[in-house]
């Protein structure tokens, strides 16, 4: 192909879009293309490094639309990565759930009164119990910490979210900002969890495998409704539960790149996925919610906890190798 065929087929694309498998499905791509008479391309990360390193080449000039939670959203505003959105252009916010409106009590995605992002899907991370152990859910956080269960819980190997869910077991209103004395009794608290747990797993399926294999009653589910949902099919017998201090939570939202060639039809994608049966696919498919149909196993009044930058990512994970390692621990670390 000669210089000016490429040129013609990189004009062909009208939209392009940087997201999460799942997110943009083809058939979901090929109706937004066949109404708007467009042409879409949908590029896949598999984690927020790669989306980063995709964004800062080029300064986002490869892209129109991306898929990012609140937490990382934050570095795209700070280096211009991300332009605002107007909210007037994406009618279907009308359609969101309550949990969502206004969008301005939503952490990370108003900066200086203009919006940055818009919410498409979230999971939290829940409890799953066994129903052989409980006959009614746990209520409290505090039940991965009790010795009865010793041996018979599953955790996540993750050290930010893990200093997050002892910080709720200590009873922080904030447990992404720990001051010095917080971040000692969290990693205490961590301590002792890890005593307390069969292992840590690092994927839904590993985790999905460990309880099917093994006698487990309970599974910090990182992942949420997509491991219920896991588990479901393959024929476990489990719940799922929002412990009463709250659930953390990612929220994925549509954000509009600075590269951005045509706006208005990005915000018409924005606006198109909001749609009930578009959104639906990702319960129906990934298991995972969406902002328009409420989840089947969630409550209206359960407490979601939106996931936010944490005061030292890199002290975090510092001080969790030396957790599961079962390495000595200073008291208080130098933040």
């Amino acid at each position: 192909m000669g210089l000016s065929g490429l040129v013609s087929a990189a004009e062909s694309i009208d939209l392009r879009i940087l997201t999460w498998p799942g997110y943009a499905d083809p058939d979901v791509v090929a109706k937004f293309e066949a109404r708007y008479q467009v042409k879409l391309k949908v590029s896949y990360i598999t984690n927020d490094d790669d989306m980063w390193q995709r964004m800062q080449a080029n300064q986002a000039a490869d892209y129109d639309v991306f898929a990012v939670n609140t937490a990382e959203l934050q570095r795209y505003i700070d280096q211009q990565l991300a332009l605002p959105i107007t909210p007037e252009n994406i009618p279907n916010l009308a359609q969101q759930l309550p949990r969502f409106k206004p969008l301005s009590t939503i952490p990370g995605i108003v900066r200086e009164q203009k919006l940055y992002a818009i919410p498409y899907t979230y999971s939290e991370m829940g409890l799953i119990y066994n129903l052989n152990y409980f006959v009614e859910p746990p209520r409290s956080w505090r039940v991965l910490w009790d010795p009865q269960y010793q041996a018979k819980i599953l955790a996540y190997n993750g050290s930010a979210h893990n200093f997050s869910l002892a910080a709720l077991y200590n009873g922080l209103s904030n447990p992404f900002q720990l001051e010095p004395q917080q971040f000692a009794e969290a990693s205490q608290s961590l301590v002792a969890l890890r005593r307390n747990i069969l292992t840590f797993y690092k994927s839904p399926e590993q985790a999905q495998d460990l309880f099917l294999q093994e006698d487990v009653a309970l599974l910090f589910a990182n992942y949420g409704t997509q491991q219920l949902k896991m588990l479901l099919d393959s024929g476990a017998a489990v719940g799922y539960t929002i412990p009463e201090e709250g659930a953390l939570a990612w929220l994925d939202c549509w954000a509009i790149a600075k590269g951005v060639r045509n706006k208005s039809l990005a915000e018409k994608w924005i606006n198109y996925s909001l749609e009930s049966w578009v959104s639906q696919q990702l319960t129906l498919r990934q298991g995972l919610a969406n902002t328009i149909v409420p989840a089947a196993h969630s409550l209206a009044e359960d407490k979601i906890i939106w996931l936010q930058q944490v005061e030292d990512q890199q002290l975090r994970s510092q001080y969790w190798q030396k957790i599961i390692s079962g390495k000595q621990i200073a008291k208080v670390p130098p933040l």
